[in-house]
């Protein structure tokens, strides 16, 4: 007889989910904070950062999808008590990743320039994009290893390890980024923009190293890659290929958007940096409960415990509300405060404060979507997720960032686009999800 999922079991996962989750956003948000405030081309530093952070953002979530692959195959097998089966498919999930990311250093490294020119950066802009990119690059492969060794965790059920080494990351950057960006007196100069581009690759290389210790000390999986590859290759393959279209998709929207708050000029880019990067950070705060979500219910499903799934679902909706609530409440309390941390530009701060509001009335909205995303993520249904996305872009977003840009809202269209692009994604997830899986409970 299953025993009913409890907020503790949740939380217990969740939480150390929720501090991992935001490692990649600190070290985003650190760089752009530090560097905002510098005294050397601060604002054209901070829109390259802006920049250079959305192709990444591209990069990783495109490659980073072996994350939720990796973990919906692990939790299944473990939920179904045949766990040793799929035991070889990390490590073989990892090893192709990785030559994936060396190929696209490879392809990226000299066309930098050429790159960035299609988000409209011009001049300083775009030098500075290209220095801080082809340094941050070198990180991309051990990044991208970390998040392959996080799912392998997930699918574990373990989020407390990768909290640990999130940890160390994040203050690891901040401490990096103090020294370097701004130097020392009297020991070495002041490295600016290249100083933050250092700071995270180094910070990068450190958690790919703490992931490798943790995943051979605390678990069975190997880090040995052997042949022939595992059964349960082909159907990897498949929801990366998904979830690769899907995060096109996905960055099509961010693509867009950066496109046109770099056409509108240096201080509405800058804004919008500092916008966007608050923005990942709630998403990855709630992608803590999202993660509990992929974890438990591939697991349950793995199982065939409908009805767990089902009761799983329905206080996740509530966590995943209030948890929102309570970002939108402390962003409204902190306004000020929150703009003045990243730049001490007025006409920068300006534009932001124009359209913070906005990301913080969707953070309910948002927690909704993220959460399902991994829910569904968990159960393996990538195809659906693939379609989804496919249907809020095209269909919603990119027409709204296109009609509000005509009518010269410039950062207020692309919120709003933003905003719609949310509740058509999280909609159709929450309604396919009950219609599917009340009537296996009631069954069951």
């Amino acid at each position: 007889m299953s025993t009913s999922i409890t907020l503790k079991q949740i939380n217990k996962l969740a939480i150390p989910a929720l501090i991992a989750g935001v490692a990649e956003p600190i070290l985003s948000l650190t760089d752009a904070a530090i560097i905002g405030n510098m005294d050397y081309e601060a604002t054209t530093s901070l829109a390259a950062v802006g920049i250079v952070g959305t192709f990444f953002s591209m990069l990783i979530w495109v490659l980073g999808q072996t994350r939720s692959a990796i973990s919906s195959i692990v939790s299944q097998y473990l939920g179904a008590n045949q766990l040793e089966a799929v035991k070889d498919l990390p490590a073989q999930a990892i090893f192709i990743i990785t030559i994936l990311s060396l190929i696209i250093i490879g392809v990226t490294y000299p066309l930098a320039a050429s790159i960035f020119k299609l988000y409209n950066a011009a001049g300083p802009i775009l030098d500075f994009s290209v220095t801080y990119y082809q340094i941050r690059v070198f990180g991309f492969p051990f990044t991208l290893f970390t998040i392959a060794v996080f799912g392998t965790f997930r699918g574990l059920q373990n989020t407390y390890h990768p909290m640990l080494i999130a940890i160390v990351g994040a203050v690891l950057n901040i401490a990096l980024d103090m020294v370097l960006v701004y130097g020392i007196d009297g020991l070495f100069p002041a490295m600016h923009i290249k100083g933050a581009a250092y700071a995270s690759v180094f910070a990068q290389v450190v958690m790919a190293l703490l992931s490798a210790f943790y995943l051979r000390r605390k678990t069975d999986i190997p880090l040995l890659v052997k042949l022939p590859f595992n059964s349960e290759m082909k159907r990897f393959v498949f929801m990366i290929a998904n979830l690769f279209i899907r995060t096109l998709a996905l960055n099509l929207a961010l693509y867009l958007a950066t496109s046109f708050a770099t056409k509108y000029g240096e201080n509405y880019i800058a804004a919008y940096t500092i916008a966007i990067n608050l923005w990942f950070l709630g998403a990855f705060l709630i992608d803590g409960y999202a993660g509990a979500g992929n974890i438990l219910s591939g697991k349950l499903f793995g199982a065939k415990d409908y009805k767990n799934l089902i009761e799983l679902s329905n206080k996740l909706i509530k966590y995943g509300i209030v948890v929102g609530v309570l970002i939108a409440t402390i962003g409204a309390v902190f306004y000020y405060p929150i703009g003045r941390i990243f730049s001490n530009d007025k006409a920068v701060l300006s534009e932001f404060y124009k359209v913070f509001w906005i990301i913080l009335a969707m953070q309910p909205l948002c927690a909704l979507a993220f959460i399902f995303d991994g829910v569904f993520k968990g159960l393996g249904k990538m195809k659906y997720l693939r379609n989804v996305l496919l249907f809020s872009t095209l269909a919603v977003f990119v027409p709204i960032v296109f009609w509000t840009d005509h009518l010269d809202y410039k950062l207020y269209g692309i919120f709003i686009a933003f905003t719609f692009w949310m509740i058509a994604r999280g909609l159709p997830l929450i309604i396919n999800f009950r219609k599917t899986f009340i009537s296996l409970a009631k069954n069951a």
